[in-house]
């Protein structure tokens, strides 16, 4: 009988089509895990009303957070206001999944918004002054392209990060820097318990990373793999980082 391949679960967001609300992932995020972590996807609806977090883990190999429009309500991480869009559906399923995903042991990876409902999680806060224009420390950078941009050029905005030296990231590509598209207005302060720093940029803001708890593989990047994932090498391997977590091998 053939080897089945594991289940990730990923964290879908709500979405106006025409007058009506709907569960949505973008189609990049589904492929990238799909053909580079070799594996099945089931999307997980951002609908608290009788779900069960508990339940649908124990049916999972691990947990991979989408980026999305929203950001993470402040109240959840004891901030004040913060910018919409807000996603309140999202907020309470995706981190009741990260609390069970993390408890049960299994591996959980977090891309963009992904990246930051870990680190509240974990304890975490987060700022949101990191986009265009904000350019905080003594080497700012725009952490997101111009408003009005179109939506293609977004990704263009990059910058480079500083991997840690003998972190995980580090190993898997096996160099010190690397190149990250950048499309965010919210971003990492206080980092969550357990987390240790895999990569930052030139202004000082946590941009990945890992945490070990026990058993539970955690790996969080602020950019975006799953854009044109196809021809970018460095991203290919991040998914197979991934699907390696998902068969219950370490990330290094």
């Amino acid at each position: 009988m053939p080897h089945s391949k594991p289940v990730v679960g990923i964290m879908a967001c709500n979405r106006t089509v025409g007058v009506e609300n709907a569960h949505a992932v973008m189609e990049r995020y589904v492929r990238a895990a799909t053909v580079y972590g070799d594996c099945h996807a089931l999307l997980i609806p951002p609908m608290a009303d009788g779900f069960s977090s508990a339940a649908l883990t124990a049916r999972l190999d691990g947990l991979m957070l989408t980026g999305s429009p929203s950001n993470v309500q402040s109240e959840l991480y004891g901030g004040e206001g913060g910018d919409g869009p807000f996603d309140e559906g999202r907020d309470a399923v995706s981190m009741g999944m990260i609390e069970c995903m993390v408890t049960l042991g299994k591996p959980v990876f977090g891309i963009c918004r992904g990246f930051q409902e870990i680190n509240v999680v974990l304890g975490g806060t987060l700022r949101g002054d990191v986009g265009f224009g904000a350019h905080n420390g003594a080497n700012g950078i725009d952490h997101h392209a111009p408003d009005g941009t179109d939506f293609f050029a977004l990704f263009d905005n990059s910058h480079e990060v500083a991997l840690t030296p003998d972190g995980v990231l580090e190993g898997v590509y096996g160099r010190d820097t690397l190149r990250v598209n950048s499309v965010h207005y919210q971003g990492v302060d206080r980092l969550g318990e357990g987390l240790s720093v895999e990569a930052v940029a030139p202004d000082g803001l946590i941009e990945a990373f890992s945490a070990n708890i026990s058993g539970s593989q955690v790996l969080g990047v602020q950019w975006h793999p799953e854009w044109h994932t196809d021809t970018q090498p460095e991203s290919q391997a991040w998914f197979r980082m991934m699907g390696q977590a998902l068969r219950g091998l370490p990330l290094r």
